[in-house]
């Protein structure tokens, strides 16, 4: 059983496809319910098992509810794929950066995999060992980010899988954090498209070269997979 979150479209639609693929049983989370429709359909249509949850993940009450109702479908969980997140502010300066901005994304980016983080494990220790994975960045791990706002929250959900893998190795659950460099979801061509607009190249040229879903969706699959027991750490890609 594999909780993704994000699982509307982009990186953590591909891994909720690719966890089904692989024969999980996933809970399908995110705020967009006609996306959470589409991605269980797609699922399902393959012959997988999905059921979604709609779910504000900055709101603790909703996450500890959507646990609950985790718990009640399938007992327990097997892992965890946190891919939701989003990116705002971008190319705005520091000096002229929104306070009200910065709040928003560091809510839902960092907060939120702090709150799915806590109310999944309870779930996971029902198993012998279990798995979470939490996307970061390269922004704010290995490189700057269009967004003060969103390079900070990835560094700050990378500094947050460091912290869990070392808390909850002893309970046998292990934890990563994933940094895509550039992916073609719809987050990183709404920034492209400001690009665009900004520098008066095509989109198509600064899109040259991005890396597609599917892919991130196969490598996250595997992580949460017994076949990835002996992987540890941080865990960067295209």
């Amino acid at each position: 059983v594999i909780v993704v979150t994000g699982s509307a479209s982009g990186i953590g639609q591909a891994a909720a496809i690719s966890s089904a693929q692989d024969g999980a049983k996933v809970a399908v989370v995110d705020l967009n319910q006609e996306g959470i429709d589409n991605t269980v359909e797609a699922i399902q249509n393959a012959g997988g098992q999905a059921q979604g949850f709609c779910v504000d993940i900055q709101e603790e009450d909703q996450v500890r509810a959507l646990f609950d109702k985790i718990e009640d479908a399938f007992d327990h969980i097997d892992g965890l794929i946190h891919a939701a997140g989003i990116l705002e502010g971008a190319l705005t300066p520091v000096d002229n950066f929104d306070e009200l901005t910065w709040d928003r994304v560091i809510d839902i980016n960092l907060k939120g995999s702090f709150l799915v983080s806590k109310y999944a494990v309870p779930l996971i220790e029902k198993t012998e060992h279990g798995v979470i994975v939490l996307i970061s960045s390269v922004a704010g791990v290995k490189g700057g980010s269009s967004s003060v706002a969103y390079g900070s929250s990835k560094g700050g959900v990378h500094g947050l899988s460091l912290v869990l893998a070392s808390q909850l190795a002893p309970r046998n659950i292990r934890v990563h954090a994933v940094c895509p460099g550039g992916i073609e979801t719809p987050l990183k061509m709404r920034v492209v498209e400001k690009q665009a607009n900004a520098t008066n190249r095509s989109v198509d040229q600064l899109a040259s070269g991005l890396g597609n879903p599917e892919g991130m969706g196969k490598v996250l699959s595997f992580l949460v997979s017994d076949d990835a027991d002996y992987m540890r750490g941080t865990i960067f890609t295209r």
